[in-house]
């Protein structure tokens, strides 16, 4: 094992990922002057920006068109008071949005505008004006598709199919120096699968954890590497932060928007594909309060413990639970008939809506018909979407879960998204820049606005050439040969059969079951110890039947020391007193359940106490053990904003610091 044999490749700034935020920092360190720019990712088209979307997909900016009143301020508010969040990335957030938006429209993101080239807005969830837009349900995939393109034109150079199994520092674990990659086309047993990345910055962009959960509405492909950023002293943010929300899982799409405002039929039937019956008939007082709850479910599509009350629209997200997690039976959507109840011969009567619900589909002309009438008619792609991947909703059901949907928080980052880590910029869905709540579309907005930020700091303040070979060879010496002895390790339980794939489903179903949307202390803490436990015994317990799963062994190490964080963070937040709150329900003995007849697992209580909307949970791990520190959010800066001064600032170079 002689790491002066490994390929080092030697770089000012390699960039991890091939998402949207990926992509466009390094785009943008071109365009910024700094030419020496490396990707890295395990697949091109991999990534959750390119496979993923819903009926209309958000991108979420300034109001940029009509008469209106909005301001960088009120929308850095806007975001500030989804709580938990630092004021100065917000305004960071506000301010860009439309630099990183005008961006997207130059190469050629199809976002709609008028005959007058305003960029019209609708209001989408969390959104006090009309700030959000869309390309379509693929909005993200267009994002990416163009993104790429500019650095394919840029000439940047790109190191597919290599998976970062590690991420190096020095000798004082102070700053990043580099990665260590596995080459996904190696083959282990004949050669040493490794390729060490030697640069002065590493651009974080892997995404979320997506691979900690069973039911999940990530791509397949979609894994994040997060574990290994809190291996190498990364700190957390926010973590107890996810979105859940329903989504089908055959194919995996978010089901928001317009497939709920067709109103169609929740069916859940058991596993052998027997009794099928309408069940959420069974817990409302009326259909009417059912119909205004699967309508909302269409705007309110996050689970929000907010709106569970009075027959809100989240009831619907703890009924599918309980039916499809605790009763084990499959839950469906059926676009092809009306609800039973509130329907005459199959006919729906539309005055048992409420009004909300009543005006929408009158104003979309869709008072008529079944759910995929109303579909086709009001959102014709939202149907296409689903043929084109082997899902006819006009001859079949559509089977759903609770899905993990989206990480708010994620690793540590400032205002120019630097980790604690010096020369580490996590950016994209992996950075935990998100508060409790934000508006819809404020992610895609994050990850430009992220990357772009990272890209400007890099090629104005860290320009220096990378350590010479030996001397980076030196420095990262012990790290490099401890993952290469991991996988020397993994590689030795070679045999007939293999295991990887079933530890992988241990690790997803105990974050399903303890770390969704609903929560306990108890489930928490026995997890998170079965976590570490697994971590500490993963290369005894795992068994592989080709070295080419050696990849894969990789991904469990990194995902058990990210569930085990990601645990604890839970657990730290409840023992603290939090309750309910975001997109997730905590368990509370003194609490109510949402209706008498469900089980006592569903009783919670709101977070009223203040005190967890205006501070930060940060986590750090330390190997066998986690420390935390509960940090108050800062203000949104309120500069003076007097053009000569910030004119002489920018002139002197003291703004990027």
């Amino acid at each position: 094992m002689d790491i002066q044999q490994l390929p080092v490749i030697s770089c000012n700034t390699v960039v991890v990922g091939s998402g949207a935020a990926a992509l466009n920092a390094a785009d943008r360190l071109v365009h910024y002057g700094q030419k020496d720019v490396v990707i890295v990712t395990e697949g091109m088209n991999m990534g959750t920006s390119r496979n993923t979307g819903s009926d209309k997909q958000t991108y979420y900016k300034l109001t940029l068109s009509g008469a209106e009143p909005d301001s960088v301020y009120d929308m850095a508010k806007t975001l500030f008071d989804g709580g938990a969040m630092d004021g100065d990335i917000a305004l960071v957030e506000a301010a860009l949005s439309a630099k990183a938006f005008y961006h997207l429209v130059d190469i050629g993101v199809p976002f709609p505008h008028n005959q007058f080239g305003e960029y019209v807005g609708y209001k989408t969830d969390h959104d006090p004006r009309q700030r959000a837009t869309s390309a379509g349900p693929l909005t993200s995939k267009y994002m990416t598709e163009k993104l790429e393109h500019q650095v394919r034109q840029k000439g940047i150079r790109l190191f597919d199919r290599h998976q970062v199994i590690g991420i190096l520092t020095d000798s004082h674990q102070s700053r990043t120096i580099g990665v260590i990659a596995l080459a996904l086309d190696a083959d282990p047993a004949q050669t040493d699968p490794y390729v060490l990345f030697n640069a002065t910055n590493v651009i974080y962009a892997t995404g979320g954890p997506a691979g900690m959960y069973g039911t999940s509405v990530y791509p397949p492909s979609q894994t994040g590497a997060t574990g290994i950023a809190f291996e190498a002293g990364v700190k957390g943010k926010n973590l107890t932060e996810s979105q859940f929300g329903i989504a089908s899982i055959k194919f995996r799409w978010n089901l928001s928007g317009t497939y709920q405002q067709v109103l169609p039929r929740y069916v859940s039937i058991a596993p052998d594909g027997s009794e099928p019956c309408e069940f959420l008939e069974d817990y409302f007082p009326d259909p009417g309060k059912m119909l205004d709850a699967i309508f909302l479910k269409g705007y309110q599509w996050p689970f929000d413990p907010r709106k569970v009350a009075n027959y809100g629209s989240s009831l619907i997200d703890i009924l599918v639970y309980y039916e499809t997690v605790i009763k084990g039976r499959r839950v469906f959507l059926d676009f092809r008939h009306n609800p039973s109840w509130g329907s005459e011969n199959g006919e729906l009567d539309f005055s048992l809506l409420g009004e909300e619900a009543y005006t929408y589909l009158k104003n979309s002309q869709a008072l008529f018909g079944r759910p995929i009438d109303r579909l086709a008619h009001m959102n014709q792609p939202a149907i296409d979407l689903y043929l084109n991947n082997g899902i006819d909703l006009s001859q079949e059901m559509l089977e759903i879960a609770v899905c993990a949907q989206h990480n708010n928080g994620g690793l540590e980052g400032n205002s120019w998204w630097e980790s604690n880590l010096k020369h580490f910029f996590p950016v994209g869905e992996v950075n935990g820049s998100h508060g409790v709540y934000r508006p819809g579309g404020s992610a895609l907005n994050s990850g430009q606005v992220g990357s772009t930020r990272a890209a400007q700091y890099i090629a104005a303040r860290y320009r220096q050439e990378p350590m010479p070979r030996q001397e980076f060879l030196a420095e990262a010496k012990v790290q490099i040969e401890a993952k290469m002895e991991l996988g020397r390790k993994f590689l030795a339980k070679l045999g007939p059969e293999s295991n990887a794939a079933a530890i992988r489903r241990q690790i997803q179903e105990r974050m399903t079951r303890s770390g969704a949307h609903i929560r306990s202390l108890e489930q928490a803490s026995a997890n998170a110890k079965a976590a570490l436990s697994q971590l500490e015994s993963l290369v005894d317990d795992t068994e592989i039947e080709s070295p080419f799963e050696l990849g894969l062994c990789f991904q469990n190490y990194d995902l058990l020391i990210c569930q085990y964080v990601y645990l604890s963070a839970i657990k730290d937040y409840i023992e603290r007193g939090g309750k309910s709150r975001g997109s997730y329900l905590v368990y509370d003995p003194e609490g109510e359940l949402p209706l008498p007849q469900l089980p006592e697992q569903f009783r919670f209580s709101l977070t009223a106490d203040p005190y967890f909307g205006q501070h930060i949970q940060r986590i750090q791990f330390q190997g066998s053990g986690c420390s935390f520190s509960w940090d108050p959010v800062k203000p949104i800066p309120r500069e003076s904003g007097w053009f000569e001064t910030v004119w002489n600032d920018y002139l002197a170079d003291k703004i990027v610091r």
